[in-house]
């Protein structure tokens, strides 16, 4: 066991938890100490739900462990069935009740409530999070539609003539990353294309809706770490292929569109193209030679960091310099990325680890979850959060899905922004020692007279730049003034990390002085 300040996935009971918010008329009991009880701050807080999420807990108590637990189950699951009046009801345990073997499950099952119970085996100590989520869904889809699974070799019954094609949108969650917008704007692709939307799950979803899922001609697999196996399930048991494309970034939309035409027998390939996208447009500009190189590190959950790195490396020219996930069950797929740019894949759930890889590889732009915004924070670079673990500030009012066309715009402004930003500011710095640019010059709007709540002229003077020898630290290295000159030319946001690898060259070589030809021997070295 390794204690750690932060974690990209809590236990598997919390991805149940996950799948049970998202839902209507379904009830989660989870057998749990006293403590364990956080549910209400992941959802109200982070989410900024308006209402509790549908989980009760047990609560049992140290005192209570010497005696039997079991009737307190019972008398748990009964209140919250009088209660809440679920459709279903889930009966999980926490990581602490897992110890002590009480069997939940097979105690509300014996208690012949008039609906569906269904009991989750989730292995705290040997799973995580994301696989809790998909294995909740599934075990939830299997248990409602068991019964009405198709008899063997009796094939699905063809569509009525004139009906369009429909399709169930499967993966979006609470506490997922934009998945709200990304439905609605999947929605409306489809549409597009001629292709109604049959339901949508876990997130909005009923037990009724669950019990439709079969009904619809196939499925798309939004997102894979919560709804893959359900979607093989449905595959092998009702004969429903399944749509694996997930459509983030342009390239993988118009994938995702012609995927969908093979499965749905419609002629994509007549149907013109949305034009609301402005990614394509960019690229193909001058000013995104600006763009072209820029080094980006990746890592988040797989399906977004395998969809981000072919956006960064295709679609904005970028260099990919670090690819990684924490979802061990994904990492294949990283692997097979990682292969195609050339990187060593990192597969990993510690943040420290995911830190050194960052300050090694130097990079001009990370992308990733709210813990790689504190890492880049601390190391200086500019971050997008492209994936969850997510904060409130990832949960937006406004309209900001991440895939589909309209998804691409969003990328775009958030991943390039920050660095045409840097651009900005870099240019303010160069700029300073100007006669009608500097701290100490009146702004060229009011005239040659005193900006307003300004102190005099003559009593304000521009304040040097601190050079890097000045920072106070006697072990600082020496700089020579010409060299000193030459590093304020770099742009503020990497000088930092030439400067770094500047003084590490000089030291390993013995030399006590930098000199501009030292910088840029340095500058050849790293760049090789």
């Amino acid at each position: 066991m390794q204690l750690t300040l932060w974690s990209y996935e809590g236990p598997p009971h919390i991805g149940a938890m996950r799948v049970a918010a998202s839902m209507k008329g379904v009830h989660l009991v989870l057998h749990a100490p006293q403590g364990d009880t956080y549910s209400d701050l992941l959802f109200t807080m982070i989410e900024r739900r308006d209402s509790r999420p549908p989980v009760t807990y047990t609560t049992f108590q140290a005192r209570e462990l010497g005696a039997d637990t079991a009737e307190l189950v019972k008398d748990t699951i009964q209140a919250c069935y009088d209660r809440f009046s679920p459709e279903v009801l889930l009966i999980g345990e926490s990581c602490t009740a897992e110890l002590i073997q009480d069997q939940p499950g097979a105690l509300a099952q014996g208690m012949g409530l008039p609906i569906p119970v269904l009991p989750l085996e989730l292995p705290a100590y040997a799973r995580k999070e994301s696989w809790g989520a998909n294995e909740t869904f599934y075990q939830l889809v299997r248990g409602l539609l068991h019964e009405r699974r198709p008899a063997p070799g009796e094939s699905r019954p063809p569509r009525p003539e004139g009906q369009r094609p429909r399709a169930n949108l499967l993966g979006p969650i609470s506490l997922g990353f934009r998945c709200r917008d990304d439905v609605t704007e999947i929605t409306r692709l489809l549409d597009m294309i001629g292709v109604d939307v049959n339901v949508v799950a876990p997130l909005g979803a009923a037990p009724a809706d669950l019990l439709r899922l079969p009904e619809a001609d196939f499925n798309i697999c939004l997102y894979p770490e919560t709804a893959d196996q359900t979607c093989l399930w449905l595959e092998r048991m009702f004969g429903q292929p399944t749509v694996k494309t997930v459509p983030l970034g342009i390239g993988a939309t118009r994938d995702f569109i012609a995927e969908v035409g093979r499965v749905a027998g419609i002629d994509t390939g007549s149907i013109p193209m949305p034009d609301w996208s402005r990614m394509p447009w960019y690229s193909r500009s001058v000013d995104s030679t600006y763009l072209t190189g820029k080094r980006v590190f990746i890592f988040g959950d797989a399906t977004h960091a395998v969809a981000a790195a072919r956006v960064a490396s295709e679609e904005l020219g970028f260099t990919v310099v670090g690819l990684g996930t924490y979802a061990r069950e994904f990492a294949r797929e990283i692997r097979a990325a990682a292969k195609q740019y050339g990187v060593e894949p990192l597969i990993t759930d510690d943040y420290l680890e995911v830190e050194a890889r960052v300050a090694e590889a130097h990079p001009e732009l990370v992308l990733g979850t709210q813990m790689e915004r504190h890492i880049a924070k601390r190391l200086g670079v500019p971050c997008a959060v492209i994936s969850a673990p997510v904060h409130v500030q990832d949960f937006p009012a406004r309209y900001a899905p991440q895939m589909g066309f309209e998804g691409a715009n969003v990328l775009f402004d958030t991943w390039v922004h920050p660095l045409m930003m840097g651009l900005e500011e870099h240019l303010i710095t160069m700029f300073r020692e100007d006669f009608e640019f500097n701290d100490a010059s009146t702004p060229s709007h009011l005239g040659h007279g005193a900006s307003p709540g300004r102190a005099p002229e003559t009593a304000v003077s521009a304040q040097p730049e601190e050079t890097p020898a000045e920072a106070g630290d006697p072990a600082a290295m020496a700089w020579a003034p010409e060299a000193e000159q030459e590093l304020k030319k770099i742009p503020f946001f990497v000088r930092g990390k030439a400067k770094r690898n500047t003084e590490r060259y000089a030291t390993e070589r013995g030399i006590q002085t930098i000199t501009v030809e030292t910088l840029y021997d340095a500058k050849a070295h790293f760049g090789r």
